[in-house]
């Protein structure tokens, strides 16, 4: 395993992170959802709607590297990488409470895929 496979899926998950924390932010900007030209309007004119577009089109053009030059089996358990950022973002973005259960659980996921890719 290389170490640019590491860093591509660091900024997978960063970018995969990214564009779900626009989306939940461009949702709640939205409002009650209304089959009116008035809600579209409002969800095509958010600017971090288009920005989860982009950051979700930015993901899947590196993960398109990725399947391209190296083996699924080893990168896909990687992508669980993107479980500990998200839930750094779901505590210093959003301002949650992550309880420690949580953590422990990413951790388990963390050193299951240790062995995966060993």
């Amino acid at each position: 395993m290389t170490i640019l496979l590491i860093i591509l899926i660091i900024v997978q998950s960063i970018l995969l992170v990214a564009a779900q924390s626009f989306l939940k932010i461009s949702v709640e900007l939205f409002g009650s959802f209304s089959w009116s030209w008035t809600y579209f309007k409002t969800v095509f004119t958010t600017w971090q709607f288009a920005a989860s577009g982009l950051c979700a089109l930015s993901a899947m053009l590196v993960w398109m590297y990725v399947l391209k030059h190296y083996e699924f089996s080893v990168a896909y358990p990687l992508l669980s990488i993107s479980y500990i950022i998200g839930l750094i973002a779901a505590q210093f973005v959003f301002h949650e409470a992550v309880p420690l259960t949580r953590w422990i659980g990413v951790v388990i996921i963390m050193i299951g895929v240790f062995f995966i890719v060993k």
